[in-house]
């Protein structure tokens, strides 16, 4: 008989700096950029956080999306104007030296297929600042969206992913990094009827992405950043997706995590439907799109009319929702990524991601014991997740012990 010891790996917890956009204030961020990531990185130890999610955006003064037409606005705590060089990745270093909390990886959202050349190239130009910064600050990864071209069909956007992101990835395996793609589908990014507006959003779309890249030589350098609260918003669970995974063959796919959940809307849903309002949201005046960026903000209708965003550990417990897909099952969420995908859990990165509306206060003292709770609730999720993996699938195993029950499945019917 073997006796395996217990041993439990805990993965890394972390925080998406946009939960608070301006935690610098702007007159004093803008001529000292990077005093917008130390202020951070003392408010993350603050928090509770292992490590932060650094969050990169073109500057308000240069972004072709107005800020009035987000839901969720992006910070650019990392501020990328003037080129990341080493006397600054210097002083960031020495910042997290100093509190003690690391980089999970550089973050910018953004549409890299935009159908605009001159805008897209814009947009590609950051993203390759983003890499340098992200290279001299010692970090392996890049999160971001693959995007859309409004102009194509998604299979056409194939071919345009092919064009746009071989070369960026190209670029990414020069400096050592990954591009992990986060899988929202941002069906308001844009007004009318498009919902998926980012083709990265479903494992069918990610294998035939990888396909892409690993006839070009770079299929290392494309993952996933999984989110589970695109999952619910899409009528999907954690587990199911996990297992399409395993079963094709794409377990290594997943590299990282967001953490936030999805708290769907019954009665919306039974309005709507999973596609959203469709009519009379207010993006159009006249049966024109709106020449008001403001206006643009209800084409989220698509999403927020069936469901709302939640931060870690502020939906109440709701199994029978867990069982209907509505909310995240957090604790299965966690087994889940221990059971069925290639990952290490100790050098594997959750990144609280805070976008549930009533508690997105912009006001440093009220925010914080609020992301303290959701950090801490999602350590000890992560904890207990990993407890019971150890457990069952490693000490009980290794003596031929029976696990009991059967635990939440695949394919739920």
């Amino acid at each position: 008989m073997t006796v395996k010891a217990f041993e439990p790996k805990f993965m890394k917890v972390g925080i998406l700096t946009a939960a608070l956009q301006e935690l610098t204030p702007r007159e004093v961020r803008d001529p000292d950029p990077d005093r917008a990531v130390e202020d951070w990185l003392q408010y993350a130890r603050e928090c509770g956080a292992d490590t932060i999610q650094l969050s990169a955006a073109l500057h308000p003064t240069e972004t072709d999306v107005p800020p009035e037409a987000m839901l969720d606005p992006v910070a650019n705590t990392l501020d990328l104007r003037a080129p990341f060089d080493e006397k600054r990745a210097q002083r960031v270093l020495a910042a997290m030296k100093e509190t003690k909390v690391g980089l999970s990886d550089v973050a910018y959202f953004d549409n890299m297929l935009h159908d605009d050349a001159a805008t897209r190239k814009k947009k590609m130009d950051f993203m390759l600042r983003c890499f340098d910064a992200a290279a001299l600050l010692g970090v392996d990864a890049i999160c971001g969206f693959v995007g859309r071209n409004q102009k194509l069909s998604m299979d056409e956007n194939l071919g345009c992913f092919e064009d746009v992101f071989i070369p960026m990835l190209k670029e990414a395996k020069a400096r050592g990094l990954t591009y992990r793609v986060e899988q929202c589908p941002m069906p308001g990014w844009v007004p009318g009827d498009n919902w998926h507006n980012n083709i990265g959003y479903t494992p069918g779309t990610w294998i035939a992405l990888h396909r892409i890249c690993e006839k070009h030589g770079v299929g290392d350098q494309f993952r996933i950043h999984y989110d589970p609260s695109h999952a619910i918003l899409m009528g999907q669970d954690t587990r199911s997706i996990f297992q399409v995974l395993k079963d094709e063959g794409y377990p290594f796919l997943i590299d990282g995590f967001h953490v936030k959940g999805q708290v769907t809307d019954a009665k919306g849903v039974s309005t709507w439907g999973y596609g959203g309002q469709t009519v009379e949201r207010g993006d159009y005046v006249n049966g024109k799109i709106s020449d008001n960026p403001a206006d643009h903000l209800n084409a989220w209708k698509k999403q927020i009319v069936l469901c709302e965003h939640e931060l870690p550990g502020t939906a109440k417990h709701d199994p029978l929702a867990y069982l209907q897909n509505r909310s995240v099952d957090w604790l299965d969420h966690q087994l889940a990524a221990r059971e069925l995908l290639d990952i290490d859990p100790a050098n594997t990165h959750l990144v609280v991601e805070h976008e549930y509306p009533p508690a997105r206060i912009q006001e440093r003292d009220k925010l914080k014991p609020i992301l303290e709770g959701s950090i801490a609730f999602t350590r000890k999720i992560d904890e207990a997740a990993a407890c019971m993996y150890a457990l069952q699938n490693e000490v009980l195993k290794a003596q031929g012990i029976p696990v009991q029950g059967k635990g939440r499945q695949a394919y739920w019917t």
